[in-house]
């Protein structure tokens, strides 16, 4: 979850709204990737969560990052929430989950080593007291009064909103972990063929990445179960955005979408306000129930749009967010996959041309299929198995159009960091598959094996 926007001036006219996205447009010497990935943190002895205070907990992982490896802190109400350093923060998600934000960077072999110094430093902090981290998509055996809601007032707000909406917004916010890719656009009509590419092909990495078969302590009988929580969590601010396939879709329509979308807060002086289910277009005109005869500033805007949870999100920049969080390699090779079909424009319209081949339907259905069944989705004549390699092909050979080299040289481009990713596609298994096969084996059945053998 974002921490708050800072730096806003106040909104004086409606043209400020689409104009806050379009300063998102970038000269392509300027794109970077700024790569996020959620953790889940446990007590070694016990595998139970840990919670936000005391010996064993979060907090103390927090206060080992500032004190040990130079971050900064973050605070809210004199409650330490999360760190600063170069451009990269580490925050909490509401049952405790990990997150590192990183800085935008100009490579995939930047953002890995990136990825690999974080996951370095929290083991030597998680090491000392007694705490280990894992990336799955779901927590693979705790139960909801297990999860401590971590002190932060948005997620306060949140959690008994989520109840009032949908079905399954606590367990979202509790029990599941994404790794996601943000990534830069050039022009507003630069941001639309990405969106679409990005909105239509996440279903390929849904089960490319898929990492969830367990909850609740038995097997859930899906490849992805954090992708099936999103499907009833909250359908106002959820979903694969038909509209954003419509001729005319652009900057505009996307700030008419986000108007629509019913608020959670506004932030002031460090407090998270009560605005849940109010209207931004009444916060415009100064009539907003919760902060009466005020309007809002562009911080506010900001702070809005990061309650927009759809499959990929629209800011200053696009968010992919279709991947279970996962082991290290995966964590450098959801980039690796986006950025080889969007940052190259040959590799893009390569992957539009495969992406405008579905209809509206298809796209829902993917969705859902990707979840439930990884690669041996089927929908109508789409096998995703086939899908996922041809979509694999033209990401590799945008990274090889690239041309990125690493460690000095030595290391021509970008391409190696997609080897898990055609590991899964020469093999059918995702690690949902690889899981299952554990668990139905050497496991015997015992769903806590995989902390052993899967921690970071």
């Amino acid at each position: 979850m974002s921490i708050p926007q800072t730096g806003g001036g106040p909104i004086e006219r409606y043209e400020q709204l689409a104009e806050y996205l379009e300063d998102g447009c970038k000269p392509v010497s300027d794109w970077r990737i700024g790569t996020e990935h959620e953790k889940f943190g446990y007590c070694r002895d016990t595998l139970k969560p840990i919670p936000y205070a005391g010996e064993r907990s979060v907090l103390a992982v927090l206060e080992g990052l500032r004190d040990g490896h130079g971050w900064a802190p973050l605070e809210e109400d004199g409650r330490l929430i999360g760190l600063t350093k170069d451009g990269a923060n580490v925050s909490l998600e509401p049952g405790g989950q990990l997150e590192l934000s990183g800085a935008p960077l100009e490579t995939i072999h930047e953002t890995c080593d990136e990825v690999n110094a974080h996951l370095r430093d929290v083991k030597d902090i998680a090491d000392k007291v007694g705490v280990g981290f894992i990336g799955l998509g779901a927590a693979p055996h705790w139960l909801h009064d297990d999860m401590p809601l971590m002190p932060k007032g948005r997620y306060k707000l949140m959690d008994g909103y989520m109840q009032r909406v949908g079905t399954t917004g606590r367990v979202m916010m509790r029990r599941t972990c994404t790794v996601q890719v943000n990534l830069d656009f050039g022009s507003e009509a630069d941001m639309v063929q990405k969106m679409r590419v990005a909105l239509a092909l996440q279903p390929v990495a849904t089960a490319l990445f898929a990492n969830s078969p367990f909850f609740e302590g038995k097997p859930n009988g899906l490849k992805s179960y954090r992708s099936r929580v999103w499907r009833d969590l909250d359908g106002d601010r959820t979903g694969t955005l038909p509209f954003v396939f419509e001729d005319g879709f652009g900057f505009d329509r996307w700030v008419d979408y986000a108007l629509d979308v019913p608020m959670y807060f506004v932030y002031r002086d460090g407090v998270y306000i009560d605005a849940l289910g109010q209207s931004f277009r009444d916060f415009l005109k100064g009539e907003l129930p919760a902060l009466p005869g005020e309007k809002p500033t562009l911080s506010d805007w900001a702070d809005h749009l990061t309650t927009i949870f759809p499959e990929a999100r629209l800011k200053k920049f696009i968010e992919m967010r279709g991947a279970d969080g996962g082991p290290w390699r995966r964590l450098c090779a959801l980039p690796a996959f986006w950025v080889g079909l969007m940052y190259d424009q040959g590799a893009l319209d390569a992957a539009w041309d495969v992406a405008r081949r579905f209809t509206p339907a298809q796209r829902d259905e993917m969705r859902i299929a990707a979840a439930d069944h990884g690669l041996q989705a089927r929908i109508d004549d789409i096998n995703m198995h086939d899908l996922a390699r041809e979509v694999l092909d033209i990401a590799e050979a945008g990274l090889k159009a690239r041309a990125r080299p690493g460690a000095q040289g030595l290391i021509p481009d970008e391409t190696h960091f997609l080897n898990a990713l055609r590991e899964s596609v020469e093999s059918g298994k995702v690690p949902a598959d690889e899981l299952m096969d554990r668990y139905n084996s050497a496991w015997d059945h015992d769903v806590t094996r995989v902390f052993g053998e899967y921690s970071y």
